[in-house]
């Protein structure tokens, strides 16, 4: 053990690793989530603006409230499709067309991209270890 540590690419390795580290960890946007209270959207009658279009913006809301994953996590907060379409028609104009505003910037959570370019790095890293440690690889 004492061998390797002492080995002319123990040093090398480290800063490669350490800075790959860095680097992919750059790369990797926040996954966000939270709820959005009701509080937050109630307001003093027109402050938010009176939406002229509030089933163009409650079809949006919904088509949102659709998909797999919102529908199963409202779900897991005890919220029936029943009980939150009760909930959506009890909302003003304001706050629905502020909720469908809402929706059009909500974040997907996770980066594919930088999980794929860390495995391959971390696959390249391993096949070249393990062919220096077999000695295929002759370092001069």
């Amino acid at each position: 053990m004492k061998n390797m540590l002492n080995a002319f690419y123990t040093k090398p390795l480290i800063i490669y690793l350490a800075t790959a580290l860095l680097t992919l960890s750059t790369f990797a946007g926040p996954a966000e989530a939270m709820f959005v209270p009701t509080a937050s959207l109630q307001g003093p009658a027109g402050s938010i603006g009176a939406s002229a279009n509030r089933a163009a913006d409650l079809a949006k809301v919904q088509t949102a409230l659709e998909s797999k994953v919102i529908r199963q996590k409202l779900l897991d907060y005890g919220l029936s499709p029943e009980e939150t379409m009760a909930r959506l028609n009890t909302l003003s104009d304001g706050q629905i067309h502020q909720l469908a505003t809402q929706t059009d910037s909500l974040q997907a959570g996770g980066d594919v991209v930088g999980f794929l370019v860390g495995v391959m790095v971390l696959a390249i890293l391993v096949v070249v270890l393990i062919f220096l440690v077999q000695g295929r690889i002759e370092v001069r």
